[in-house]
């Protein structure tokens, strides 16, 4: 059975991540790899302080969570195989397919074309055009321990006791949360927080997956709307005008409980709110992972058209990069999917099919 709430949340987050990066390549709060010079407009800036803290955490929670359903149908082995195709593989050829693109414009953004010599162009561009792909590749690395730690656990010990987790002591995960924010942090690549990431995915899979401890999210959902708002404001007051991709604030305790608050506050509420299928929501959760693949090449490219050949005002800048964006990424989703090589080294899809996979 599919939770649908999960899918709605799982898409409704991608398209987050669309949206952040419009903000984040317009940026005009110094936050590095945006496209320079441009001209911003201040409340998208402070949209972007708004979701970062949580919104891939939510991302890997939830990937946990699909990894226990998964796992519940499928053997070790074949589960290993489908992450191999569907993340492995994107992350890895799919960069010398599609993501050369991303590297190509990062390096003349960052002025750095004229410094290459030609016939290094195209390698460096690859090395260059991971944009949120690091994702897929976590979320592999991830699936790979989570199968060494069942090997280990053959009676399935440590998912029966996350299934005891009562409602009031879901708050208190915050803690071990707020530890693991603190180690496995990549100086520079600030993307690669192994620490907090790898602890949501394994408290979605040992904890969340359990549907007791989601309907207790369920009863928690207002006063973790309330917590997320409060511990929000403290968090925007604190780090709103620095780099909130600096570990000042990313292993900040008010960062961390803001996240956790909002994480929890979501589920609760999607599960209340959103736990239902609909033709528009069926094709969203089957374009989700595609719409994540493909967005960041396809803005980059209109950003920059923007940016570097038009004299638009901000705002029509951003409203541009958002449909365009939009629009580019399903429309080349949309002609990947026919083209049977493409398909498998860009979404790393063998045989396309209709229905999306748990």
């Amino acid at each position: 059975m599919r939770r649908h709430h999960l899918d709605n949340l799982r898409w409704a987050v991608v398209v987050l991540v669309l949206l952040y990066h419009v903000c984040y390549l317009f940026n005009g709060v110094g936050i590095p790899g945006g496209l320079p010079g441009s001209e911003s407009i201040p409340a998208l800036d402070g949209a972007m302080y708004i979701v970062y803290p949580w919104f891939m955490a939510l991302l890997f929670l939830i990937a946990g969570m699909s990894a226990r359903y998964a796992l519940e149908r499928r053997t070790p082995r074949q589960f290993l195989r489908e992450r191999a195709d569907k993340l492995l593989i994107p992350s890895t050829l799919g960069l010398f397919v599609i993501h050369w693109v991303t590297g190509l414009l990062n390096l003349h953004a960052g002025g750095a074309l004229s410094y290459i010599p030609a016939p290094l162009l195209y390698p460096v561009a690859v090395l260059s055009g991971m944009g949120p792909l690091w994702f897929i590749q976590m979320l592999f690395l991830f699936s790979c321990l989570l199968i060494l730690l069942r090997r280990l656990d053959r009676d399935d010990r440590l998912w029966k006791l996350g299934g005891r987790v009562s409602a009031p002591a879901l708050p208190l995960l915050f803690l071990p949360l707020w530890c693991a924010a603190q180690v496995g942090n990549v100086p520079v690549l600030t993307m690669y927080r192994f620490g907090i990431y790898l602890a949501v995915f394994l408290m979605g899979y040992y904890i969340f997956s359990h549907d007791e401890v989601q309907d207790a999210a369920v009863r928690l959902r207002v006063p973790m709307l309330a917590a997320a708002a409060a511990a929000g404001t403290v968090y925007m007051v604190r780090f709103y005008g620095t780099d909130f991709t600096a570990p000042q604030c990313l292993q900040s305790f008010w960062t961390n409980l803001y996240l956790w608050a909002v994480i929890l506050a979501l589920l609760g509420w999607g599960k209340v709110l959103w736990d239902r299928e609909t033709p528009f929501t069926r094709f969203m959760t089957r374009c989700s992972f595609g719409l994540y693949v493909l967005h960041y090449p396809v803005l980059m490219a209109v950003c920059s058209l923007l940016r570097y050949a038009l004299a638009l005002p901000p705002v029509w800048n951003y409203a541009a990069a958002a449909v365009l964006g939009a629009a580019g990424t399903f429309a080349l989703c949309a002609l990947v999917r026919r083209l049977p090589l493409i398909r498998f080294l860009v979404l790393g899809i063998r045989k396309e099919n209709r229905r999306p996979a748990p």
